[in-house]
């Protein structure tokens, strides 16, 4: 079972049964310690395959078309492009990773609030006529551009109107949408739906009875036009919980009946994205330095464990310069767990978390509670599948993790069950079954 990086195969290990995601990081981290200590990522695809199943259970009347920025793992990708997914892509360069998957151009979407001219016109060259725009600038830019543009309003919600300033949020009011449905009538630009998003930290489930309600409204402003209405984008905002899914499902599926009913021929879309991939990614860092500092030098609200208590201090070989870039505009949404076994009584220290750069930017964890640890140890953070497979910046020559993919073999035949083979549609990746056999008296240390 090997990571390729750049290779357009990708190997994907077959698990046994009784062999499980542990194992597998096990075997990584022992080889890792062996030849130089790189963090890596564990994809574990059968997840993916999960979720999907249980989006089709829960919301099957809503096609999701996938978020590609949120992880472009050609992996991902083509699994997602082998369930049958659709895919929302903000720049040409997404929209060429998924046109090579052989996705037809109805099942991408380009939803850059912000788009370029040389961008739009390669949307109209490969086909990708389905695009959002929510003011009159970007309209008039599709309306050069594209003449086979099908333009999606995006209206604003209740989460985001008069939000916090210098967050940036998207979205035209409705007062606004009945000048823009003028323009594209004069400018000839077909307007065929609305698009909203509600973010997964909104808590308050009426934002959507609110934003059902408002497209609804933008749906007979349009008709008034004469254009024909015929696609409903609810955007993202899954958290990748079954309960979030049924609570968002429970909301909305009664007023979907009612202001958009079945047989309406409405089309009913979303862009999820951490939703599938958050869950399937987990990353192993490995401590490269440790400091010692006073207790009383942390400011978080994690309960003290005594001021005369050493603190500490820890860097990592991955920080938000990689694999943490999120950490930057968000908390980070993992715990990170020790890898290496430690007694249940043995004392925890104040402990922060740091990227290599030195950054005081470059804080992954600012306060938590941890064994002591040495430099050679390894830390596990999971939930790691969203925004963190991007391109790293050059800053101390920092190497990308690789990535080894997994899957059991009862996911396997779930997909094979599914009517998806690796012959039909999963023409890049090369399945092995996997060797790893790690039992409790194979431990191994992973001291510098």
């Amino acid at each position: 079972m090997k990571g390729f990086l750049d290779d357009a195969n990708y190997s994907v290990g077959l698990l046994d049964e009784g062999t499980n995601l542990g194992n597998v990081i096990d075997n990584y981290v022992y080889e890792h310690t062996l030849t130089g200590k790189n963090a890596f990522f564990v994809g574990d695809l059968g997840k993916i395959v999960k979720k999907h199943s249980q989006w089709q259970n829960i919301v099957a009347q809503i096609k999701p078309f996938y978020t590609v920025k949120c992880n472009s793992a050609p992996a991902v990708l083509e699994i997602l492009a082998a369930l049958g997914t659709g895919f929302a892509c903000s720049s040409k360069t997404e929209m060429a990773l998924v046109q090579e998957l052989g996705v037809s151009p109805e099942n991408i979407i380009y939803i850059s609030p912000c788009k370029q001219v040389s961008q739009i016109k390669y949307a109209a060259k490969i086909g990708v006529n389905i695009m959002t725009c929510d003011n009159e600038v970007e309209l008039k830019k599709i309306a050069r551009n594209h003449p086979n543009a099908k333009v999606l309003l995006h209206i604003a919600t209740e989460d985001n109107i008069g939000s916090e300033e210098g967050n940036m949020k998207f979205g035209t009011t409705l007062k606004n949408c009945r000048h823009l449905l003028e323009c594209a009538k004069e400018l000839d630009v077909q307007i065929i739906g609305v698009k909203f998003h509600v973010s997964s930290a909104c808590k308050e489930s009426q934002v959507y009875v609110h934003a059902l309600s408002d497209a609804r409204c933008v749906f007979d402003m349009a008709g008034e036009f004469g254009f024909t209405m015929n696609m409903l984008d609810i955007g993202g905002g899954f958290t990748g919980t079954e309960f979030q899914l049924e609570e968002v499902n429970h909301v909305i599926s009664p007023l979907l009946d009612v202001y958009f009913p079945e047989g309406s021929g409405i089309k009913i879309i979303s862009e999820p994205g951490s939703y599938y991939v958050s869950s399937a990614f987990t990353l192993a860092v490995n401590i490269i330095a440790k400091k010692v500092v006073e207790n009383d030098k942390f400011s978080s609200g994690v309960e003290k464990t005594g001021s005369d208590e050493p603190a500490f201090m820890y860097y990592m070989n991955d920080g938000v310069y990689g694999s943490f870039a999120s950490k930057l505009s968000e908390d980070l949404n993992t715990i990170p767990e020790v890898h290496k076994k430690y007694k249940e009584d043995e004392p925890l220290f104040t402990s922060s978390l740091w990227g290599p750069s030195c950054d005081e930017l470059d804080q992954i964890v600012e306060s938590c509670l941890l064994p002591e640890l040495n430099v050679g140890d390894w830390l596990i953070f999971d939930n790691m599948g969203a925004d963190s497979l991007h391109e790293p910046s050059a800053f101390n020559d920092f190497q990308r993790p690789a990535i080894y993919y997994m899957m059991s073999f009862s996911d396997w035949y779930e997909m094979q069950d599914a009517g998806i083979t690796s012959d039909t549609m999963m023409k890049n990746f090369f399945f092995v079954p996997s060797c790893i056999q790690l039992s409790q008296e194979d431990s191994f240390s992973s001291e510098a």
